[in-house]
Order: C-alpha cells, then structure tokens, then sequence
C-alpha cells in the first residue's frame, strides 16, 4: 500500500482519545498506508481497526505495549508488532486487564483517603471498555474539578512516589518476549530514548528483544542516531512511530515518525525467520 508508516499509536481500547476506526480515518487524512495499533495490554481495537483499514485503504499491523521489568526492576515497554495470533496472548492479556482494574481501584482508595472524593463509578465510566489506566483516573480528577489538568494529576498523586501511586502488576522482560513470540510476533524495545545505552541493550538483547524503537518524538538526535547504530550492532529490527494518543500533544502528531519501507522489510524478514524456527523446532 503507498503512504508512510507509523508503527506505534493506540486507541480508546487502551488510553487513547480515537475509537480504533477513527484512528485509521486520521491515518489515512495524514497520508499513512500502513500502522500498528499498539494498545497497552490489549489487542481488542485490532478488529475494528482492521475492518476500518480495508475500507480506507489501510494496512493495519496487529500490535500491542507490555509493560515489563528489568532485573533491576526499572520498568520499561515492549511493543508487540506483527501478531499473527491474538488469542492466546488476548487470554494472558486479560488477566492483566482484572489487574489493571484491581489497581485503578486502589488509586480512587487512596486518593479518597487523602481527601479527594474522586467516585470509582466515574473512573470507570472514562475507561469505558478500554484497558483502565493511570490516564483515565487523571481524567476523572480533571473533569471533576479537583485538578486543572492531566499533569496536575500525576504530580500531585498519580506519578511513581506520590501518594496516590499504586505499582502494577509486571512482566520480567524474557516473559513478556515469550508471550509476544508465542503470539507469531517481535518483540520491540519502546521508545529507549536516553536509557538505551550500549550495555543495557546489549543486556536485553539477550533476553529476547527482536528490535529497538528508534524513531520516537521523545527521542533527541543523537539517541535516534545511538540507536540506529545499536540495532545494526547487535542485529536488531529498527522500528518507529507516533505514540499518537488521539491528539495533539507536543510533538505527538500522528505520522510525525514514519518509518522507512526498508525497516518494515526488515521486520518482516524477522517475522518469517521466527515462523521458519518454528516449523524446524
């Protein structure tokens, strides 16, 4: 398909502000023939996304965002791209989905406990059917008044070591590989920005990471330049995108990090070495 590629966006099935057709409408107004609808823990847009595709013209990319951990604990996300099965890695999803509630919960707790009469009903009601998050709580807190906007929120309560964060539930990195593999798929280092250093990619590499995000809009040049580098190095598909939530945000325009055609062969070729594993295994 002609147009650009952007493998990285999500949608209202995760924390996105664009229903999974609507993003594809706003892939296609910005000239993009083929994206990756990457939701965090769930891969429930993909259809409608895909439906949405056929009729505009657009190749959708089944995807999805992990979060995991490293074995220092340091959180980071992995991108799920090219997934040909969608429903064992759906039912291991959803069970961080029941977690993901469970947590959103405990913020309301915690926040009603610091005197913030935030109601659970009204978190849950920004979240809809979406894969409840961080977002939606700072939604709830804004739209009703006791904050001027999402920032506000996660400095005041919602951010790692204010008084209203509550750890999630998380993946070790080889795990969060595994499922992402067992699914038909590669596993996508997210935006490393300053933290992909040589050592630490070189650490992850080993744990079953099939390639680096390298164009990203929180990257600077010289970490885009790093990367690139590191991805040849250590044999690693580069990626890039977006991370378009729905809207405007900084640098955050839908299509502002296409990815080269060259990349997405290489991607390609990794997905049919995986398959081609598979059936000599």
């Amino acid at each position: 398909m002609p147009g650009g590629v952007d493998l990285h966006m999500h949608s209202t099935a995760s924390d996105g502000s664009a229903s999974p057709s609507a993003v594809v409408a706003a892939a296609k107004a910005a000239g993009l023939g083929t994206i990756a609808l990457t939701d965090h823990d769930t891969l429930a847009g993909v259809g409608e996304a895909r439906a949405a595709g056929e009729r505009a013209g657009v190749r959708v990319i089944a995807g999805v965002e992990l979060s995991a951990v490293d074995a220092a604990g340091e959180e980071m996300h992995i991108l799920g791209l090219h997934i040909a099965r969608p429903d064992p890695l759906q039912r291991a999803l959803d069970v961080f989905r029941t977690a993901r509630r469970t947590r959103a919960l405990q913020i309301v707790e915690r926040l009603n406990a610091l005197g913030i009469p935030v109601p659970a009903d009204a978190v849950l009601a920004q979240a809809g059917d979406a894969a409840i998050g961080r977002p939606h709580v700072a939604r709830a807190l804004v739209a009703g008044g006791w904050a001027k906007d999402i920032r506000e929120t996660f400095d005041r309560w919602l951010g790692a070591g204010r008084p209203a964060f509550v750890e999630k539930r998380r993946l070790g990195i080889p795990e969060a590989c595994a499922l992402i593999h067992d699914a038909g798929g590669i596993a996508v280092y997210a935006h490393p920005g300053g933290d992909g250093t040589r050592e630490r990619v070189r650490a992850i590499a080993a744990q079953g990471i099939d390639g680096l995000e390298v164009r990203h809009p929180g990257h600077s040049a010289s970490d885009t330049a790093r990367l690139a580098a590191l991805a040849d190095e250590f044999d690693l598909v580069p990626s890039g995108g977006s991370d378009w939530h729905g809207a405007a945000e900084g640098s955050r325009t839908l299509g502002c990090m296409q990815v080269p055609l060259e990349w997405l062969g290489r991607q390609e070729a990794r997905v049919r070495e995986r398959v081609a594993q598979e059936v000599n295994a």
